[in-house]
């Protein structure tokens, strides 16, 4: 598949130019411009589907109050990375499509406060169900 706006990316604005600056890459790039695409297993399809459940559910509940996404520790470079609501559900819905992610941008200047980690996303949403009132069952007959 060669769409240039594959998962929201634009054209390459170098292809097909002989003086590409990336040209030197050329041997890390994946053949004919596709990335080998690994089919999910089961199971990892129906984990990120109950991902995006509980990010719909994170996202409802949290950014009434304020806050922006999630903050993740990067074990690469063991620092905090931030990212947004709309952000994290593209990145999992490309997930659950064919398996891959593609680099993004960073929060740009973002003010740490603003972001929660999953956990405390799950935390805040069993307690939200826990606040619940019971419901009334209607046995009429």
């Amino acid at each position: 598949m060669n769409d240039p706006l594959r998962h929201g990316m634009p054209p390459d604005p170098f292809a097909g130019d002989p003086d590409d600056p990336a040209a030197e890459l050329a041997e890390f790039d994946p053949v004919d411009g596709e990335f080998p695409v690994t089919p999910l297993e089961p199971d990892e399809r129906v984990a990120i589907e109950e991902d995006l459940a509980d990010l719909a559910e994170f996202r409802r509940l949290l950014a009434p109050v304020g806050v922006k996404g999630v903050a993740v520790q990067c074990e690469d470079c063991s620092e905090e990375h931030f990212h947004e609501w709309d952000m994290l559900r593209a990145n999992l819905m490309q997930l659950l499509q064919d398996g891959t992610l593609l680099p993004h941008e960073p929060a740009f200047d973002p003010i740490p406060d603003d972001y929660v980690t999953w956990e405390y996303c799950r935390g805040y949403a069993d307690a939200a169900r826990a606040m619940r009132p019971p419901r009334k069952l209607n046995w009429r007959r």
